[in-house]
């Protein structure tokens, strides 16, 4: 048997991978993405070994393995996550005192670099409001969701999970489900409330049924609006509006906190909006400002 062919997994380390699995949905409230991909990371390893018991790995095997899975043509970033995903699992298993050591301790994350994402300008996100439709019922669940991405600077997860008996309009916030089911308040503004408010009348009200339940954002049979269906509206109307650039509603994320900053708000207040566990992620958003602080130096300076 090849490596990477192993077709069936013994009970011993089916159910390492089981109790791990569980360990981080309940004791870290990781959502099932993450837990999929942490997952996924374990079978590469479990694969290259041939279904031998994951809790004898050695240190030398890991270093073959991450070898392997270089010459495969693994990019850095995926690399880094496959190094995360097993340490944190062999982590568990010293814990859990199953193995004495972590197999993984001295192997080191590549470090990655850090690109600034795309963001729009906000004469570009009014250009994208213009190609809606208003003609069709949509129009206006459309805006509300290109509002409530920009103005509030929300996840795609968060969106299509916001439900009405989590919006606090009249005191000008709402609440957000975020990463591992984390609840956090973030302030929703006043145009993007009286849209809200018009939605909820002129959209939902004509389309909610047994299936709506209490989610806010709808498609035209009631049910949850998909994450496809709202990255799929984000590109159509930053194609109709001309814009070049490579976006997607986390875009629309990324702008709205890149106005923040820019705009001299404070990082700690902009962290608790955008839901971010570590300040660091949230300071890439003042290296975009200075990259463009740096760009009107080097385009109007006459001695830049």
């Amino acid at each position: 048997m090849q490596r990477g062919e192993a077709k069936k997994i013994s009970q011993h380390n089916a159910k390492l991978i089981d109790n791990f699995t569980t360990s981080l949905r309940l004791d870290r409230s990781l959502s099932n993405n993450t837990i999929d991909a942490y997952e996924a990371d374990i079978y590469k390893l479990h694969s290259y070994i041939e279904d031998r018991p994951l809790s004898k790995v050695e240190p030398a095997e890991i270093t073959s393995f991450l070898s392997y899975i270089i010459d495969l043509g693994l990019n850095p970033r995926s690399m880094a996550r496959v190094i995360s995903g097993l340490k944190t699992f062999y982590k568990y298993l010293v814990i859990s005192e199953i193995v004495p050591n972590n197999p993984l301790q001295n192997i080191k994350t590549p470090k990655l670099p850090r690109t600034l994402p795309e963001v729009l300008s906000h004469e570009e996100v009014t250009a994208m409001m213009e190609q809606i439709d208003f003609s069709k019922l949509s129009g206006e669940r459309d805006k509300t969701v290109l509002m409530l991405l920009y103005g509030s600077g929300l996840r795609v997860s968060e969106l299509v999970t916001l439900t009405i008996s989590n919006l606090y309009l009249d005191e000008g916030f709402i609440k957000v489900i975020g990463k591992g089911s984390k609840e956090r308040l973030v302030p929703i503004g006043g145009k993007t409330i009286r849209q809200v408010k018009y939605y909820l009348t002129y959209y939902r009200d004509e389309v909610q049924n047994e299936r709506s339940k209490n989610v806010l954002i709808l498609n035209q049979r009631g049910s949850s609006l998909s994450r496809i269906s709202i990255f799929n509206l984000v590109k159509l109307l930053a194609s109709k509006a001309g814009i070049k650039k490579s976006i997607s509603p986390h875009t629309l994320r990324h702008s709205f906190a890149t106005v923040l900053i820019e705009a001299g708000a404070d990082l700690r207040a902009v962290q608790q909006m955008l839901g971010h566990e570590s300040i660091t992620t949230t300071e890439i958003y003042t290296h975009m400002d200075n990259a463009y602080l740096k760009s009107v130096i080097e385009q109007y300076h006459p001695r830049s």
